[in-house]
């Protein structure tokens, strides 16, 4: 076979094998999402390039000084204020994520194992108070935690404190509760698509060898549905710590996190460079703080078995 006919092979078997991916399955499915796909990257990936290059500027007032500097994240990583802030704000979103956890999973695992017929409705009843406006559900809880709340007068009313009391709002608590509630029906979701993919078969096999409900669920229930507890957490966790209107609204000066510093820098000090460096150190932040989690959450998934 001469090179000529060599070379005209080898290009009809390329020309064949794109001709066979083009009419495959995998073809047609990127064909379907790489609008959407690019769309959504495109929009994501362009901000995150404009606050990391903010970050190494400067700014006097409206003039932006491009030179390249790490003054931003030295005051960012350095000043006791935010690094407060930053401490703050990881510790609420880790108790918000395992408290929302918490309490969504006996609620998912109720639906998934004992909500026979009625899945679907108690899916929606847990959605319907979610319809409403997410400031809408903070505000309310101003009204049940404030000193003339629903909280203050329920215990008055039993005659457990004599006066109204402010230690139930603007703080850290507060907060803490408000977003707790605010994600509480993120987290029931992922649960209970999980726990309806465990295998019922493996629970009877369980019971039938000799272990007690504790035991199956620990060694069955609990790693199976770990994908969907690992799902919930990192759905909680990664927005609180960027959520600026809670702790604007229930936080007060206890309450308040990084975020909020965030927005005062792109806001009312016009300092967007240093903004842009909080930005970037709190998603490194929440970056590590989520992979340590999914990491520990794994490991006692594995002990558990």
């Amino acid at each position: 076979m001469t090179v000529a006919a060599s070379s005209a092979h080898a290009v009809q078997q390329g020309t064949g094998k794109r001709r066979r991916f083009l009419r495959s399955e995998l073809a047609r499915g990127l064909g379907l999402i790489s609008p959407g796909f690019l769309y959504a990257f495109l929009l994501l990936l362009l901000p995150i390039v404009l606050v990391i290059a903010h970050s190494f500027w400067t700014q006097d007032y409206l003039t932006i000084d491009r030179t390249f500097t790490l003054q931003n994240y030295r005051q960012a990583l350095t000043e006791p204020i935010y690094q407060d802030l930053m401490l703050r704000s990881l510790v609420i979103s880790l108790v918000v994520s395992i408290t929302t956890m918490l309490l969504a999973y006996p609620v998912a695992y109720y639906i998934s194992f004992h909500g026979g017929r009625n899945k679907n409705l108690w899916l929606f009843v847990i959605m319907v108070p979610f319809w409403t406006s997410y400031l809408l559900r903070v505000m309310a809880w101003k009204v049940v935690l404030g000193y003339q709340g629903v909280l203050n007068s329920g215990l008055m009313g039993l005659g457990l404190i004599d006066e109204p009391s402010n230690a139930f709002l603007y703080n850290s608590p507060a907060v803490v509760i408000a977003l707790t509630h605010a994600w509480a029906a993120f987290a029931i979701l992922p649960i209970y698509v999980s726990l309806e993919k465990v295998d019922r078969t493996l629970l009877e096999a369980a019971r039938d060898l000799g272990d007690g409900p504790l035991r199956a669920f620990l060694r069955i229930t609990l790693p199976l549905s770990m994908p969907g507890v690992i799902a919930a957490i990192l759905i909680v966790m990664i927005p609180t710590v960027g959520d600026y209107v809670t702790p604007r609204l229930v936080g007060g000066t206890e309450g308040v996190m990084i975020a909020n510093a965030i927005q005062a820098q792109f806001g009312r000090a016009s300092n967007w460079p240093l903004g842009a460096a909080l930005s970037v150190t709190t998603m490194v932040a929440v970056t590590a703080m989520a992979g340590l989690t999914v990491l520990s959450l794994r490991w006692l998934a594995r002990s558990a078995r």
